[in-house]
């Protein structure tokens, strides 16, 4: 799609602009590749006249028509992490079931939202909380890092020589590449010697911290019959052996059944520190730039 110049991007820039589009075509043929990634999405999401920044509000009148103000009040509720039913409805005030479940069946079907469901690693029962998230990276970083800043765009008063400059940038493409590799899980599965029929389920987990209860959070969670495993997903420029303890803490806090295996995997974008290889703690080393062959 980017002709000559395209075969020149590295895998960063690349991952960057799916992260952020979507990988949708229409968004991706306004895309200058002789531009680096920030001043395409300086031009595209943060001028008033920006394809990407007018885009957002016209798709979703044109899906929704006159259900759209409530579906985007769910929407954007979902913009900041992601909710069980429960959860959502108490952030907006509702009670759940009725009409928010059906607004947010509308978002999943319109392919705006996943609900991420999952087994237990402890009994291997179904998780007892489903939750929702944003799917569709364009919504979710539009509404993360650009709607909050609409008004002052439309009056251009957000000026700024480089989006690196703005808080969180990094951070924020950090999380973007995480949602893009959670939208294609079936990709990961043969890097870690999966068949899609040995997955019993996959899905991020979170269990929140209450009474004789520590708190987890695994950004990814694949579980067969015999085995579950633990996936981290980092994109940083340097990725170092701290990534290492992380994971240790979090198998540690997640408790899974004894009569289960654990597996750990890195789904990464960066310079992988050679200390990480070296210490052999993860059965994976997923180089995210294989996923684009």
């Amino acid at each position: 799609m980017f002709g000559m110049a395209g075969q020149r991007l590295s895998s960063r820039e690349l991952f960057d602009i799916l992260s952020i589009t979507g990988g949708v075509p229409k968004y991706l043929e306004e895309i200058r590749p002789e531009w680096s990634v920030e001043e395409n999405m300086r031009q595209l999401c943060f001028m008033p006249r920006g394809t990407l920044f007018r885009e957002f509000d016209e798709t979703f009148s044109a899906v929704f028509g006159r259900r759209v103000s409530s579906r985007g009040d769910a929407l954007r509720m979902l913009a900041d992490a992601p909710l069980s039913v429960s959860e959502l409805a108490r952030s907006m005030h509702k009670t759940p079931g009725g009409k928010l479940t059906q607004a947010l069946k509308d978002l999943e079907y319109a392919g705006f939202v996943a609900k991420d469901s999952g087994l237990n690693p402890q009994t291997g029962e179904p998780l007892r909380v489903e939750r929702y998230r944003i799917k569709d990276n364009y919504t979710r970083f539009y509404l993360r890092y650009v709607a909050p800043k609409r008004r002052a765009i439309e009056k251009g008063l957000f000026t700024f020589s480089s989006l690196e400059q703005l808080k969180g940038w990094d951070a924020m493409l950090g999380l973007q590449f995480e949602n893009m590799i959670l939208n294609h899980v079936e990709d990961i599965l043969p890097h870690l010697g999966l068949e899609r029929s040995m997955v019993l389920s996959a899905s991020p987990y979170q269990r929140k911290s209450g009474k004789g209860v520590k708190g987890c959070q695994i950004d990814l969670l694949v579980q067969t019959e015999r085995t579950i495993f633990v996936i981290e997903i980092k994109r940083r420029k340097e990725i170092g052996p701290s990534v290492i303890d992380e994971v240790r803490d979090k198998i540690e806090s997640l408790g899974a059944s004894r009569n289960l295996s654990v597996r750990t995997a890195l789904v990464y974008d960066g310079r992988l520190s050679p200390s990480v290889e070296a210490e052999r703690y993860f059965d994976f080393l997923v180089d995210a730039k294989t996923l684009l062959k």
